[in-house]
């Protein structure tokens, strides 16, 4: 049996796994050891964890893997390029990799290429107050390496400012942060695929967060409701944004606001399917294309299929952020039971969501139409 090695083991992985040994492949699996669902699931699980890319490698030269794949995370994303370059199977280039995991290297690639981006400043807890003098409030401050929405913070005015810069560069690998004007406007991302430097636009989601100050996900639905027109504009923009990163192969992540002028402002974009389960279900459920699929494809050499496998619906992804919300969450099940497509771990403590990592849980629904999807979040929030 042909092997393929998958770099992570968590929930949002494990379709990856699932759907790799479907297609006749036996898995090798590679995350810390910690109780994660696809050390199950994988048909050979190793407790080495994502980012030893050198012990890593060691057991994949053993492996004689025919491919090495990951979705929905920039951490894994680097080892298994890593790894797929080293051993010469398809991957992005080194070059890519850095650019597309570095938020400050992905603002300059974007500079450089012409492509819109907010004025911003890489800084150190030494030296940010001074840089960001020039800057027009409110800022965004992020670190430079993280994802997930991890130590992300608006500021206000001045008076923040070290407390946001204190709390991203703390979290982030290489103690730098990323400062930048904030961009205005309804927040969207877009998931594509690429083969062999040819990208094809699969789905835009419409993404709902907890606003200011940390800008937490808490849900997003597909198709986005954006007309003809302005997704065409959106497509250009993002493809010239691939082409600044050289993504040439897999997925890809980006995410976007639009503000009332119509203005495209892009805030990232992952060389990786977006997270929240947005790759891995969500585009199949508004779609009917098999994504995960596609994604194995690519790290496989192969081009892409785009047949559809299901009857498009709406996709509705909605996160549980406090007690009252996973109660409440009962009242979905029993009124909308037939309609659920997942649900996810529920974890029934009392504690303050700060990142995406700290959520309670969710649930993915496949609806017939918009009013349900308000119906749905009605429900959700009463108190």
């Amino acid at each position: 049996m042909k092997k393929i090695v998958i770099i992570g083991a968590n929930s949002f992985q494990n379709p990856l796994i699932v759907r790799a040994k479907e297609m006749g492949y036996e898995t090798h699996v590679f995350a810390w050891q910690d109780g994660s669902v696809g050390e199950r699931t994988a048909d050979v699980f190793y407790p080495i964890s994502i980012i030893e890319k050198e012990k890593i490698l060691e057991e994949c030269r053993k492996i004689n893997p025919c491919a090495v794949v990951t979705i929905a995370s920039d951490l894994a994303a680097i080892t298994a390029n890593y790894i797929a370059n080293a051993l010469g199977l398809p991957a992005n280039s080194e070059a890519c990799v850095k650019k597309s995991t570095n938020k400050y290297l992905m603002r300059q690639s974007f500079n450089k290429a012409g492509v819109s981006v907010p004025r911003f400043i890489k800084v150190s807890l030494a030296d940010f107050e001074k840089q960001a003098e020039g800057l027009t409030y409110p800022l965004i401050v992020k670190p430079t390496d993280r994802s997930g929405s991890r130590s992300i913070t608006e500021v206000a005015d001045k008076t923040k400012l070290r407390a946001a810069v204190e709390r991203a560069v703390g979290d982030s690998f290489e103690k730098k942060a990323i400062v930048e004007e904030y961009i205005d406007g309804e927040e969207y991302s877009f998931e594509s695929i690429s083969y062999q430097g040819k990208h094809t636009r699969l789905a835009v989601t419409k993404k709902y967060t907890t606003g200011r100050p940390h800008y937490i996900e808490n849900g997003h639905i597909e198709p986005s409701g954006l007309s003809d027109e302005v997704l065409e504009r959106v497509t250009t923009e993002i493809f010239r944004a691939l082409d600044a990163l050289e993504i040439e192969n897999g997925a890809s992540h980006a995410e976007f606001r639009i503000n009332g002028k119509g203005k495209i402002g892009i805030i990232e974009i992952g060389a990786r399917m977006g997270g929240d389960c947005i790759g891995s279900d969500l585009v199949r459920i508004s779609t009917g294309y098999d994504y995960v699929r596609m994604v194995i494809q690519t790290a496989l050499g192969m081009r892409p299929d785009f047949s559809r496998v299901q009857e498009p619906k709406i996709a509705w992804i909605r996160f549980l952020m406090t007690r009252n919300e996973v109660i409440n969450f009962q009242k979905i099940r029993e009124t909308f039971a037939e309609k659920i497509s997942f649900v996810s771990e529920i974890d029934k403590s009392e504690h303050e969501v700060i990142d995406s990592s700290s959520r309670l849980g969710y649930f993915i629904m496949a609806l017939d139409c918009v009013d349900e999807v308000e119906e749905v979040t009605d429900l959700v929030e009463t108190e």
